[in-house]
């Protein structure tokens, strides 16, 4: 298969991954009070922590799924993982328990390998100065997969709360069959290496990682970057509900907009900012972007104002790839799959962090005896937090090629 047709595999898959996950937002919020028999504060707890169970297996799991795709290719740890989530969300479809929801989720994070996987992919069958461009188009398609599975979630919330978890299950599945009979490897058998357990080790992966020369910095601002933007699953569904009101169509469509100026931004502007700023300062101004959004979000109180400010929250989604690009030039060839493994552990950590920190402090907000009423207060916190991640870009980092201080 040629390049261009195994990228498009790669986007596709992508795609239809963002779909699954989509559909299910609309209706946690219910399906959590439903399952709990507790309050919408409470029930954003639970949430809180079935998210955070999920990525500290996906943390304990990135490393060993980054390694076995560095040595026996990405295609069969990208199929098998595609296979399991399929599984996964027909268990999810079944549960009737909190505790059963939580084993889904501890299961999916074992196996939450597409998006590392996919990145992996890409590098290996792209030049290093076209990897920017090409993890853009990966954010796009996640992007555009949020078009549709919110929208559809919202729409099959109205048959039955588990009916999101059905439709996922499918595309899944589907996904799996697809790519069974048409993804050829991607990784060379000249570039494969030995699986070892102190490469797969999440603690010593990571020391093996920074050594590598401007790869410090750049992995602590990309953990506080992640931090700050898992305050949109952890609790948007929630937030929605308590500041506007708003029920699962309408968290369907808010996140459909969403998606679809996420999917814009990383598409259109992505390499034209790159040339015109290059990767460092597209990072930058993407993440002043992401400041201005989380302060205006930590206090609207208008739901129609927070739809119509959506463009400017997406346009802060060039940070990411312009950051993965820098970590990749600064990455040998060898070590891109445990790179995108550190990555994937990476975000699990602030998905381990932020559910529980974002839902404690908006249950502290919309419970029926708080101080006062405020479903915005996590995103305050994540705009301080995006502060700080700025002044460690700025004073830690220089454009590649350049030295760092």
């Amino acid at each position: 298969m040629r390049p261009n047709l195994a990228l498009t595999f790669i986007l596709l898959t992508v795609l239809l991954d963002a779909i699954g996950i989509g559909l299910i937002f609309p209706v946690m919020p219910d399906l959590m009070i439903e399952v709990t028999g507790r309050s919408l504060a409470d029930a954003a707890l639970w949430g809180g922590v079935l998210t955070a169970a999920f990525a500290v297996m996906q943390f304990l799991c990135g490393p060993i799924v980054g390694n076995l795709s560095d040595r026996f290719g990405r295609r069969s740890v990208l199929l098998t993982s595609l296979a399991v989530m399929a599984l996964d969300y027909v268990l999810m479809a079944l549960a009737h328990t909190v505790w059963l929801l939580l084993i889904g989720r501890i299961i999916a994070g074992m196996a939450a390998a597409t998006h590392s996987t996919a990145n992996a992919y890409v590098a290996d069958i792209t030049a290093p100065d076209d990897r920017a461009k090409r993890f853009g188009l990966i954010g796009a398609a996640f992007g555009a997969g949020f078009v549709a599975g919110p929208m559809i979630g919202g729409l099959l919330a109205g048959i039955d709360s588990r009916a999101p978890f059905w439709a996922a299950a499918l595309l899944a599945a589907g996904n799996f069959a697809f790519g069974l009979l048409i993804l050829p490897e991607s990784l060379r058998p000249d570039l494969r290496r030995p699986f070892t357990l102190a490469r797969a080790n999440p603690l010593s992966s990571f020391a093996a990682i920074r050594r590598l020369p401007g790869l410090k910095p750049l992995l602590l601002v990309s953990f506080i970057y992640a931090v700050t933007f898992n305050v949109w699953p952890a609790i948007w569904s929630y937030y929605g509900k308590a500041a506007f009101g708003w029920d699962a169509w309408w968290i369907g469509l808010s996140l459909a907009i969403f998606g679809i100026c996420m999917a814009v931004s990383q598409a259109t502007l992505m390499q034209p900012m790159i040339t015109r700023f290059g990767e460092r300062r597209t990072a930058l101004i993407g993440m002043a972007a992401e400041v201005t959004t989380y302060g205006f979000y930590a206090f609207v109180s208008s739901g129609l104002l927070a739809l119509l400010f959506t463009p400017i929250s997406a346009f802060g989604g060039v940070t990411g790839p312009a950051l993965q690009a820098m970590m990749s030039r600064a990455t040998p060839e060898t070590q891109q799959g445990e790179l995108q493994g550190i990555a994937t552990s990476l975000n699990a950590l602030s998905m381990i962090l932020a559910p529980l920190v974002m839902t404690w402090i908006f249950g502290i907000f919309t419970r029926d005896d708080a101080p006062f009423h405020w479903p915005g207060a996590p995103f305050l916190l994540s705009a301080l937090l995006m502060v700080a991640a700025v002044v460690v870009f700025v004073v830690k980092t220089r454009e590649p090629g350049t030295p760092a201080a």
